[in-house]
């Protein structure tokens, strides 16, 4: 014990795994680590809480395809693929229904009939010029946070909205007196009603 020197504090090596060029597998599987027992097992990615990286190409290939960004190519200047949250899904659903909110619009058809939403894309804000500051400029009022927002606010889009679904209610509205068609719940407290009278 006299020789021995008392331990304070913790230590922490970490144990990390010999790297060898040669292919021998009955060599790899019995390496130990600084004598200590722990064999290395090639399917688990973490030795002592460190990453190692695989030693096969293939592996190690594949890892790094999977870190690349996801982007639209050099031609496109690698636009980023956006995280795509319900505000933008809705945001995009309605420029694919752009046709049908302006009548008097027209729109060169595009893939508005394909029910994917686009992979890349990016979303700006309009700069009005200082020459438009009466004419084509949206006020704060009128400014929002996403195009679903505005078009709900618009007065003129509502009303023609409503116009069409009246007309479209019209269309679809059976022949024939409502008055006589007798519906509902309360038939048989009609029919009693009318034999008394």
């Amino acid at each position: 014990m006299p020789g021995e020197k008392p331990v304070i504090g913790l230590t922490w090596e970490p144990k990390l795994p010999s790297f060898s060029n040669s292919r021998n597998p009955s060599s790899s599987s019995s390496d130990k680590i600084d004598g200590i027992g722990a064999l290395i097992n090639p399917t688990v990615e973490l030795v002592d809480g460190l990453y190692v990286p695989p030693n096969d190409p293939r592996k190690l290939n594949k890892l790094l395809r999977k870190q690349v960004k996801d982007t639209a190519g050099k031609s496109w200047f690698d636009m980023p693929a956006p995280v795509i949250t319900p505000e933008l899904r809705n945001d995009l659903k309605l420029l694919k229904l752009r046709n049908v909110i302006d009548p008097k619009r027209h729109y060169v058809k595009g893939d508005s009939k394909s029910k994917q939403l686009p992979k890349y894309f990016q979303v700006g804000t309009v700069v009005e010029s200082s020459l438009e500051f009466f004419s084509g400029r949206l006020s704060k009022k009128e400014r929002k946070a996403t195009i679903a927002d505005e078009l709900l606010a618009d007065v003129k889009l509502d009303e023609y909205r409503k116009r069409k679904v009246r007309e479209i209610e019209e269309h679809n509205r059976p022949g024939g007196n409502e008055k006589w068609k007798i519906k509902g719940k309360h038939t048989l407290k009609r029919r009693k009603q009318q034999r008394h009278f």
